[in-house]
């Protein structure tokens, strides 16, 4: 599975890695994605979603019924 979140998006930036030499090797930054389950009333029904940890506190603030409306409209299916 690729390292995004379904609601922000968030992907992996890559940089560099710098040793005590100051060699450069390539790295990536991966964002930090936790799967949570959340009832959905509407629907009667768990869904499983893979969230950034900034995701799971917007869901805190918006609801899950309107971040599920959000995934849906970028396209990602629930």
């Amino acid at each position: 599975m690729s390292a995004h979140c379904m609601l922000t998006g968030t992907q992996p930036g890559f940089g560099n890695r710098i040793s005590h030499s100051h060699r450069r090797t390539s790295r990536r930054f991966d964002p930090n994605l936790q799967t949570k389950r959340y009832w959905l009333p509407s629907e009667g029904r768990y869904v499983r979603l893979r969230l950034s940890a900034r995701a799971i506190k917007t869901i805190d603030t918006i609801g899950v019924e309107a971040a599920v409306a959000r995934i849906r409209a970028r396209g990602v299916k629930v």
